[in-house]
């Protein structure tokens, strides 16, 4: 576990804070990471795309890691009622379809959901959430039940699905290499394919929230690039505990690692404590809210009306 976490921690700091001496093991990796955007390349020019019944309104990005596509999803989310929200469930410890709520039922646990499926499901009671490796199956189960519009999360590389692709960019990235030299999925032009490219701090913000905030606080998250919390931290934290991103914490472990550094409570984010509930250690929350600009989701809005509405009249001519 610790070796797989140094392991972690290194290719962190390769593919979003390299120092001079990184450059060396990027230089070693350039041919594969050439070869691996050029065969992501090939397969989206080949994809053949599946139209639905239903708008689908993609939420993605071009890295790895996080850049604000949960929180994004549920902005948008709770701006549709009765929108299904389809995932992956990274993290989770089942396989194939699950429905992890209808209509703001929980119907999962965390353990079969994933954190960020399961923080989705508990934040949009209005919605529902579903995940499965294969996105075309989930869609049709979400249509099946009476969804009236289709989120998919994570879906820029689901090059298989006709859709509205929404890509979020992080403000300034060192790194812009394809795995495994860099953080992308894809070649960094591949953007331009997008629908929609919003930018941190010039298209949307982050807006951090604190709830329950004790004097001591031991940080524990298991979040991808966890150094990204450092600028949103208060006051008060005596010491840090990370874990692998979508990782489930033991109680035990975060017990004794409090009584070390002396922390009265566990300072967590909203994903973290998905995965908390039961814990016997109060809970500062940090709360992560996106501010879009009005005029991105307006933009939206016409995408999923003009879509509703060329999907009306092709049903009426099929009829």
């Amino acid at each position: 576990m610790i070796v797989k976490r140094e392991i972690e921690d290194f290719f962190e700091r390769l593919f979003f804070a390299p120092k001079p001496y990184h450059f060396c093991i990027i230089l070693l990796l350039f041919p594969f990471s050439l070869l691996y955007g050029s065969l992501m390349l090939f397969r989206r020019f080949l994809a053949k795309r599946e139209k639905f019944s239903l708008p689908v309104i993609s939420i993605g990005n071009l890295i790895v890691g996080g850049s604000g596509k949960t929180p994004f999803v549920i902005a948008l989310a709770t701006r549709y009622p009765g929108a299904a929200i389809v995932s992956r469930g990274y993290g989770r410890q089942s396989s194939g379809l699950v429905e992890v709520s209808r209509r703001g039922v929980i119907l999962a646990s965390v353990e079969e959901s994933g954190d960020e499926a399961m923080l989705m499901a508990k934040s949009l009671p209005q919605c529902s959430v579903i995940v499965s490796e294969n996105r075309k199956m989930a869609i049709h189960k979400a249509i099946g039940e009476g969804a009236k519009l289709i989120i998919l999360d994570d879906g820029f590389n689901r090059v298989n699905i006709e859709k509205f692709d929404i890509v979020l960019e992080p403000e300034s990235i060192t790194n812009r290499l394809p795995f495994p030299a860099g953080p992308f999925r894809e070649f960094s032009f591949v953007k331009r394919y997008a629908d929609l490219v919003l930018k941190e701090n010039r298209d949307f913000k982050r807006k951090v929230f604190y709830h329950n905030l004790g004097p001591k606080m031991l940080l524990a998250t298991a979040i991808s690039h966890p150094e990204r919390l450092d600028p949103y931290l208060p006051d008060g934290v005596v010491a840090r505990y990370y874990l692998s991103d979508h990782a489930y914490f033991d109680e035990e472990r975060l017990g004794k690692r409090m009584d070390e550094c002396g922390a009265d409570t566990l300072l967590v984010t909203q994903k973290d404590a998905v995965k908390m509930e039961g814990f016997g250690f109060p809970l500062s929350i940090i709360q992560l809210e996106l501010e879009v600009e009005e005029k991105y989701w307006k933009k939206i809005a016409h995408t999923i009306q003009r879509e509703s509405s060329h999907i009306r009249k092709k049903n009426k001519n099929e009829t």
